[in-house]
């Protein structure tokens, strides 16, 4: 299920939070190797402290098992301020209806990788289906991502292909970079729930409590 974390309820998620910054350190840094900055076993940058907007898939006892960050582009954001040069001198893309979608990651280590309930791409289309669902909700027309061509693969077959293109690709370091825009939409959604057979309601109930690690669900 997806639990949506933002400036608003985070104080009441911070279990979930930390949760996802250590899946953050594991996946960028220890699997992928990135340069990230992780402190304590958790990944953190300057962008967690904008007020940005998790979407976040928790298992049913309570694990984190994928997440994803949003973060509104009116402000500084990933591809102005980090992917700059993928933008060929051209100013960043900058609308409140726009939003920036970065620090996607599954925890692999956990969900088999196959198709069907609980795996990789189950999650990878439950934090997607997540994010456009409440994109559509707050109002956000379009997001943009920078993404390397493995996950513009990924995309492509999994219906949730881009609608656009910014700038052109670049090498950084050992991967290259695109920035890719996808409409927020309800037949973008309509295509995932095709491709990952998901018909139910993948947000947590607003009634509901979620369970930490090795504790019970309340309903």
């Amino acid at each position: 299920m997806i639990v949506i974390v933002d400036g608003i309820n985070a104080s009441e998620h911070r279990e979930l939070l930390d949760q996802m910054h250590r899946l953050r350190a594991r996946v960028f840094a220890d699997r992928l190797g990135w340069q990230v900055n992780v402190r304590d076993g958790r990944e953190v940058d300057e962008f967690d402290s904008l007020c940005p907007t998790h979407v976040i898939c928790v298992a049913d006892d309570g694990a984190v098992v994928g997440s994803m960050r949003l973060l509104q582009t009116t402000g500084p954001h990933m591809l102005a301020d980090v992917f700059a040069p993928l933008l060929d001198g051209e100013p960043p893309p900058r609308s409140s209806r726009l939003w920036e979608a970065t620090r996607f990651c599954v925890d692999i280590h956990r969900l088999p990788d196959r198709r069907g309930p609980r795996s990789v791409s189950s999650v990878t289309s439950e934090v997607m289906i997540g994010a456009f669902e409440y994109g559509m909700e707050a109002g956000i027309t379009d997001a943009i991502a920078v993404i390397d061509p493995i996950m513009h693969r990924v995309m492509i077959r999994s219906g949730n292909g881009p609608s656009g293109y910014v700038g052109t690709p670049k090498s950084f370091g050992k991967a290259t970079a695109l920035a890719v825009l996808m409409d927020c939409s309800a037949e973008r959604v309509r295509r995932l729930r095709q491709y990952a057979g998901i018909t139910h309601d993948v947000f947590a109930p607003p009634s509901g409590a979620v369970a930490t690690p090795g504790s019970l669900m309340v309903a």
